[in-house]
């Protein structure tokens, strides 16, 4: 995927506030008479800015004020501005400073640091009293119970079990929550939930609430498959695959987020999900943006179900975004996807140990926090023993098949596991280069990228479609076609029926272009929104709508910009052909280049039966 490595970028520069809304209670005032905000006022990858801003909300001033939280392990405070921040390990204190110590009644007073790790507050006190506003001040709040344990699964109930918390003034009842949401208030440390869906995963978790109606944190989860799906690997056994990838940067500049998912419609029209991307570095699968994928927080006309993520749930962001797009499209599946064209050169070190990455991995996607969300895990090396934004040059073409291995065996037989691919199916080229067919054995499929053949990195030409389905006169390199691809994959003893074809939803394009035809000269790349040479469909089909086709795709000439792109119309006969071929379904790149009604998600969708 080519043109990743730019959209990647935009995702440390381009982070948003994260506003968590943390009441503070001192031992000296009634509860709720203090609030205090936490905001994340940037985030440039290794690091991050945040604030707190303490406001007196009572009747009578604050002579002093302590805001204590703990960080999870490998966060920290580098620098703090206007207060005295100190720790004992990932317990973290700030006290005022002399003059900024009296709030008057209505006042606020903010402090600031700069931090470095992936971590949120959380814990927060002030002055000893809970921070939420709600607790009664000197009154310790619950402990989390256990993670709770499944058990009498049936196609529509399941029994939960859990071991009790603790509390300095005794426990009162539970809260069971079901994907987030409260389903029971229980005494005791069992309940049996009812009325599921046969073959759908769910997630649980229990809070506590003590005498005096004080809740503390949410247990782990538990994920809960009911029986009587069927098959676990897709929705719909025999059913084609139509997946599109999900990026955790496009909530930023592109302001696409998992709800437009369902707005445009699409979430009705797809079986699967690629979240892009995690990281590989350090031999170890690594989350790519802590404060996208499970930290920022959505309002209520933001968020999938129309309620506002609080400042005190165990999970957030688009890990929480999703798990309440599966309550709503049961039939979706989610695989993680890491690597990508920016990270993918972490694969070369990780595979020296194969089985180590598997479990790196399997640790990282089945978190507890949001182990309910995925279903599977997608591995996008670009490429295995050859060149793409790096070459591997330690690999050895067993390489690749060495690493599916170990991830079905940690993984497990009813774990989706794919693999976003190479689609060079020239002699000699990025195909033959590592060992695709051994590797089909472990996996369920192969993202074969049948996109960006061709485009303005070679700045003077000749123009050409970025996606041809076929071959055709002039074509500047032979074997860079969707049609050489599979064929290649097959000869390599890959089935047909693991093999997805791929569809970008953007175009590349040259400008400085007098031919209309394919096979004209440029002087460079046309402009486009975030990076010069490639434009969603979303503005081509506007802008610059298709003038003709060559090779199953569409290609546009306005003024001296020339454009390759596909269509609904192209979109069809690709996914016929695909059909045909009998491939097992289609992927795309990426959501947010389609329309805001969804209709090249619609085109793959009643294109393929």
């Amino acid at each position: 995927m080519r043109f990743r490595h730019k959209a990647a970028a935009l995702a440390a520069t381009l982070a948003l506030p994260l506003a968590g809304l943390v009441g503070l209670a001192s031992p000296a005032q009634a509860a709720g008479s203090a609030t205090a905000t936490f905001q994340k006022t940037s985030d440039w990858g290794s690091g991050f800015g945040g604030q707190w801003t303490v406001k007196n909300t009572g009747t009578s001033s604050l002579s002093s004020w302590t805001v204590e939280w703990d960080f999870p392990a490998g966060t920290k405070v580098t620098s703090a501005w206007d207060a005295t921040v100190t720790n004992s390990g990932d317990h973290w204190t700030a006290k005022n400073v002399g003059w900024n110590g009296t709030l008057a009644p209505g006042a606020s007073v903010s402090f600031g640091f700069n931090g470095s790790g992936p971590g949120s507050p959380a814990n927060c006190k002030l002055n000893g009293g809970s921070c939420d506003g709600s607790s009664v001040p000197g009154d310790q709040a619950p402990s989390a119970p256990g993670t709770p344990t499944a058990s009498n699964i049936t196609d529509t109930s399941v029994k939960l079990s859990w071991t009790a918390a603790t509390d300095d003034k005794g426990i009162k009842n539970y809260d069971v929550l079901r994907d987030g949401a409260t389903v029971a208030t229980v005494t005791g440390t069992t309940y049996t939930d009812n009325g599921l869906t046969k073959g759908t995963d769910y997630s649980y978790t229990v809070k506590a609430r003590d005498t005096a109606d004080q809740t503390g944190p949410v247990s782990g989860a538990v994920k809960v498959t009911t029986t009587g799906g069927g098959d676990g690997g897709n929705p719909n056994p025999g059913a084609e695959v139509k997946m599109g990838y999900f990026t955790n940067w496009g909530v930023y500049g592109r302001n696409y987020h998992v709800k437009n998912l369902v707005t445009s419609g699409s979430a009705d029209k797809i079986t699967h999900i690629n979240y892009a991307f995690g990281n590989v570095q350090g031999g170890k699968c690594t989350i790519g943006d802590s404060y996208a994928d499970y930290d920022k927080a959505y309002t209520a006309d933001q968020s999938v179900d129309g309620v506002a993520d609080t400042w005190d749930q165990p999970l957030r962001g688009n890990f929480n975004q999703l798990r309440k797009l599966k309550a709503k499209y049961p039939h979706i599946k989610i695989l993680y996807s890491f690597g990508g064209w920016t990270w993918s050169g972490g694969f070369p070190d990780a595979v020296k140990n194969p089985a180590a990455f598997a479990k790196s991995c399997h640790d990282l996607v089945e978190d507890p926090r949001w182990a309910d969300v995925f279903d599977g895990i997608d591995l996008d090396w670009e490429y295995p023993n050859a060149c793409g934004l790096s070459c591997d040059e330690t690999s050895a073409p067993n390489a690749f098949s060495s690493m599916m291995k170990a991830m079905r065996a940690e993984f497990g037989q009813d774990y989706l596991i794919t693999a976003a691919v190479t689609a060079d199916g020239s002699a000699g080229g990025k195909v033959d280069a590592a060992d695709y067919g051994e590797a089909s054995k472990y996996i369920n499929w192969y993202n074969v990228m049948t996109y960006d053949f061709f485009g303005a990195w070679d700045k003077q030409g000749p123009t050409a479609p970025h996606s041809p389905l076929t071959s055709y006169n002039g074509i500047p390199q032979q074997g860079f076609t969707t049609a050489d691809a599979m064929a290649k994959f097959k000869s390599k003893g890959v089935p047909a029926t693991k093999l997805l074809i791929g569809i970008g939803f953007y175009g590349r394009g040259w400008t400085g272009v007098t031919q209309s035809a394919p096979g004209g000269t440029a002087t460079g790349p046309a402009a486009g929104t975030y990076e010069a040479g490639i434009e969603d469909y979303k503005v081509l089909k506007n802008s610059c709508p298709s003038t003709g086709t060559v090779a199953g795709t569409a290609y546009a000439h306005c003024g001296t910009n020339w454009w390759s792109y596909d269509t609904p119309a192209t979109i069809k006969s690709k996914m016929d052909w695909a059909e045909q071929q009998g491939l097992g379904g289609a992927f795309f790149w990426e959501f947010s280049g389609d329309t805001a009604n969804g209709e090249l998600v619609s085109a793959i969708d009643s294109g393929l039966k």
